[in-house]
This record gives structure tokens, sequence and C-alpha cells, in this order.
């Protein structure tokens, strides 16, 4: 199909990928609980975006770039690490009734998935050694072959990110009437987040 050896696979692959834990889905949850079902979908968008946006840079070559230049790909890695460990330190130290370190308007739930998703120079790299993977040199059809994997992606990640969102969703109304529970499940998340940031900042 479109030049996709094993396009099931290719399927399973993602699906698979798509429920490790990670910053990504930590911030669609975080997203989902603060910001309600918009806010889900929103940052589900710049969770795609994102993912769209390293996916491109892969095929067009920059991970051959960061490669040829380790300092340029350090530098992007510890800006990510940074700001991971930023909005964790954030959720650390809010206040009970404090605003929320995410704001709940849906425009900002997009940018913050968005920036996450953009600020791991290693999917880049995952994305070129994975496409290959799944390229059937026989069969390719260039762009066309790209093109079909990328939007399986992203038609992947919508529906794994609405499935999220509404499953969060109907949790939180139930969190929200324990404000104790709401409180450890936000001090949780900024913990994860800073291992995140300190994870990407010492992998290799």
């Amino acid at each position: 199909m479109f030049g996709i050896a094993d396009y099931g696979a290719f399927v399973a692959a993602i699906v698979l990928f798509l429920l490790i834990p990670g910053p990504g889905n930590l911030a669609l949850i975080t997203s989902t609980s603060k910001g309600g079902v918009r806010g889900g979908l929103a940052a589900t968008a710049g969770l795609i975006l994102g993912d769209q946006c390293l996916l491109w840079a892969a095929v067009a070559g920059v991970s051959a770039l960061l490669a040829a230049y380790p300092t340029a790909f350090k530098a992007v890695q510890w800006l990510g690490a940074g700001y991971l460990a930023w909005l964790g330190l954030k959720m650390l130290l809010a206040k009970p009734g404090s605003a929320p370190i995410l704001n709940i308007k849906p425009r900002h739930f997009l940018r913050q998935a968005f920036t996450i998703t953009l600020l791991n120079p290693k999917a880049i790299v995952f994305y070129m050694a994975f496409f290959p993977l799944f390229v059937d040199p026989a069969r390719h059809q260039g762009l066309v072959t790209f093109g079909a994997m990328a939007l399986t992606i992203a038609a992947l990640t919508f529906l794994y990110g609405l499935t999220s969102t509404l499953l969060t969703h109907f949790l939180a109304e139930r969190i929200r009437a324990n404000p104790r529970i709401s409180t450890t499940l936000e001090k949780l998340a900024g913990t994860f987040l800073i291992a995140f940031g300190i994870k990407l900042a010492i992998s290799r």
C-alpha cells in the first residue's frame, strides 16, 4: 500500500509507541484535567503538529545534520530537558488553589503540547531509523509513501488522543471532588516531568 511494506505491522508499531508513557502523554492528560475535552483535543492537535514537523524534518535529513554537528544536537536536547524540568518544577511548587500551571485556554494547550513534542530531538532520529523499516524499496513512491505514513501517524495519534481525552475527562470529574487527590496527582505529574527532563538531558 503506497509503497509501505507490511502496513498492518506499521500501524501496530505506531499504536505501541503511542501507548508508551512519555512527556507527550503527560501533557495530554494534564491538559484534559485542566481544560476538559477542549483542552485535551487542543493538546492532541499540538502533538500531531509537533510529530509532523519532526517526521518531515527527518525525511529532509535534519537528523543527518544533527549527527554531523553534535553540539547543535546537544543544545536542542538541553533546551528540551530544561523546558520539561521547568514545567515540572512549577507543578511541584504550586500551592493548592493557585492558578493552574497550564492556562485553560485551548490555544495554550496546543502550544504546550507542540513545544514539548518539538523539543525532543531524539524523535527526529527515531523517525529516520523507523521509516526505512517499513519502506518497500521495490514499490517506494517517494513523497507519496512518506505522506501516507505521515497521514497514518496523524490519524492514529488523533484517535489515541481522543480516547485518552475522554477517559481522562471522565476520571477528572470524580477526582475534582477530592482536592487532596488532585493535588497529589499534580505533584506526581510535576515529578514525572522533571524525570523526563533529566532523562532527556543525560541520554546519549
